[in-house]
C-alpha cells in the first residue's frame, strides 16, 4: 500500500473524512477516527498500517460506533451512508458508487464465497453501465439484473472488491481515468491477438481464433472461397456498414519472443510485432462486444481479410453476394494515430470527402478534436472503393511496420474504437446519404 490516499480510498474514506468540523456531528467521522486510534494512527503524516492491520482496525472500530444494524435500507439521497454498517470489502464501491450518482440501497460482500452484489435506487444508464464494467480490476466480473449489480470474484480473492472501490474511487477524481482502464482492458485483448501469428497464406490458426469469437458476437459467420472470414450482426432496420482488418501479417514472428510493455508503447523483444493488423483485429472486436449497448440502427458486417499484405488478395476475391449490399465500408489498417485515409496518394480517392467529415464529426462528439482526414497508402480500403464501396482507413496505432522496431500504442488503438463506436452509436451513416456515396463518380483505376 503506497500511502494513506490509496488506503483510504480501497475502504470508503478520503482524508477529508477527517475534517474536524464534523466531529460529534457525522458518524462515518467518528467511525474513521476511531479505527486510526486503534490502528495506533495519530495523523496520516506516517507511513501508512498493512491492509490487513486497517480492515481489524475498521472492525473493531465498527464495533464501538453506534450504528443502524447491516440489515438497514439506506437512501443515500438524503441520508449518510453508514459505513460501519456496510460488509467490510464493499465500503469502497458503495461510497463511490454513490459519489458518482450510482445510488444503493443495499450491499453484501459475499463473505468471500465468490459473490458481491449491491442494490441500487434505479436501473443503470448505459454510460453508468460503462463506468462500472471499466473500473473492474482483472479477476473481478460483473453482472446487470435490472436494480442488482453482482461482482463475481474466485474464493480467497474478495480483495479483488477493494481494488474494484479503488478505481471508483480515481474516477471520481477524475472522469479521464475510465478511458485509462478501458484501455488497460482493451489492452488485454490485443496482447492475445498477437501471440498468434499468420503470415501471408498460413491464416488458418488466426482464422480459427477468430471464428470462434465472431460466432459469440455476431448472427452468422462462414469462410468464403478465397478464405476471408466473414460474419454479420443485425442491429435493426438501417445502413449495411462494412468493417474490415487484415488477418495475416508480414512476416511469421519469431518463436519465444516476448511482448515488452513502455507506457502504452508495446514492442516485441525480437522480429516484428505483428501490430499491422492485429491492433485492427482488436479494434473491430472491441467494436463488436460493445456495439449492442449503441443507438446503432442497421446491419454490421465484418470482413477478416487473407493475403493483404502480398496485394490485397482477399479482399479483391471476397464473396462478392456478401459485400453487394454494404452502403459504407471502415478498414482499421493505418499505421500512426489520428488519421481518416480517404484516397491513395492523394489521387485515387476511396470516398467522398462527406463521408470522411463524418468521422471528424465523430470525433468532437466523443471528445478527441483531433482526427483528420488525410491521403494514404494502398490497403483493402482501395478495393472496396474500387468495387463501389464509399470506404476510409482509420489509424490504430502501430509504427515502423514490417521491422523488428515495430510498435503499438494500445490506447490510440482503443480510441480509434471509440471513434466507430461513436460513427454508430450516433447513426451517422443513414442510408449512405440516400445513395448519396454510391451514386458518386470516383476515378478509379
Amino acid at each position: 500500500m503506497s500511502n494513506w490516499t490509496t488506503l483510504l480510498a480501497r475502504h470508503g474514506f478520503e482524508k477529508a473524512d477527517l475534517d474536524q468540523a464534523k466531529v460529534g456531528h457525522n458518524t462515518n467521522t467518528m467511525f474513521l477516527n476511531q479505527a486510526l486510534t486503534l490502528a495506533g494512527c495519530h495523523d496520516l503524516d506516517q507511513e501508512p498500517v498493512t491492509e490487513r492491520a486497517w480492515i481489524q482496525a475498521l472492525e473493531q472500530a465498527a464495533e464501538h460506533t453506534q450504528g443502524r444494524g447491516r440489515e438497514t435500507i439506506v437512501y443515500p439521497v438524503k441520508e449518510e451512508l453508514p459505513l460501519q454498517d456496510i460488509d467490510p470489502y464493499m465500503r469502497g464501491i458503495v461510497r463511490w458508487l454513490n459519489e458518482l450518482g450510482i445510488y444503493t440501497v443495499y450491499s453484501c460482500d459475499g463473505h468471500d464465497r465468490g459473490c458481491a452484489y449491491v442494490r441500487l435506487k434505479k436501473c443503470l444508464s448505459f454510460q453508468q453501465m460503462s463506468t462500472i464494467k471499466a473500473c473492474l480490476p482483472q479477476g473481478l466480473k460483473v453482472r446487470f439484473e435490472g436494480k442488482r449489480v453482482s461482482f463475481f470474484y474466485q474464493q480467497g480473492e474478495i480483495s479483488k472488491l477493494l481494488d474494484m472501490g479503488e478505481r471508483l474511487y480515481q474516477v471520481k477524481q477524475s472522469e479521464e481515468k475510465v478511458l485509462y482502464f478501458e484501455a488497460e482492458q482493451f489492452k488485454q485483448r490485443v496482447i492475445e491477438l498477437l501471440k498468434h501469428g499468420g503470415s501471408s497464406g498460413n491464416e488458418r490458426e488466426i482464422r480459427q481464433f477468430l471464428q470462434r469469437k465472431l460466432r459469440k458476437l455476431t448472427d452468422y459467420t462462414y469462410v468464403d472461397h478465397a478464405g476471408n472470414l466473414l460474419a454479420y450482426l443485425y442491429c435493426g432496420e438501417g445502413p449495411t456498414v462494412l468493417i474490415s482488418a487484415h488477418m495475416d501479417i508480414y512476416e511469421d514472428i519469431k518463436p519465444g519472443r516476448t511482448i515488452i510493455e513502455n507506457g502504452t508503447q508495446l514492442f516485441s523483444s525480437e522480429g516484428i510485432l505483428g501490430a499491422d493488423d492485429r491492433a485492427g483485429i482488436a479494434v473491430i472486436l472491441e467494436v463488436l462486444s460493445r456495439i449492442q449497448r449503441t443507438n446503432f440502427a442497421g446491419t454490421f458486417k465484418i470482413a477478416f481479410t487473407v493475403k493483404e499484405e502480398t496485394g490485397c488478395i482477399g479482399s479483391k476475391q471476397i464473396d462478392p453476394h456478401f459485400i453487394e449490399d454494404a452502403d459504407a465500408a471502415i478498414v482499421a489498417d493505418r499505421r500512426g494515430t489520428r488519421d481518416i485515409v480517404i484516397s491513395y496518394g492523394g489521387m485515387i480517392p476511396f470516398c467522398p470527402q462527406s463521408y470522411g467529415h463524418l468521422f471528424e464529426q465523430a470525433d468532437a462528439l466523443c471528445g478527441m478534436y483531433d482526427w483528420r482526414m488525410t491521403a494514404g497508402g494502398l490497403s483493402d480500403a482501395k478495393v472496396f472503393a474500387e468495387k463501389g464501396i464509399p470506404s476510409v482507413n482509420l489509424s490504430v496505432g502501430y509504427m515502423n511496420e514490417h521491422s523488428k522496431e515495430e510498435t503499438l500504442d494500445y490506447r490510440a488503438a482503443y480510441e480509434t474504437a471509440k471513434l466507430i463506436e461513436s460513427v454508430l452509436h450516433h447513426n451517422l451513416i443513414k442510408g449512405a446519404f440516400d445513395r448519396e456515396l454510391h451514386n458518386s463518380v470516383y476515378s478509379l483505376s
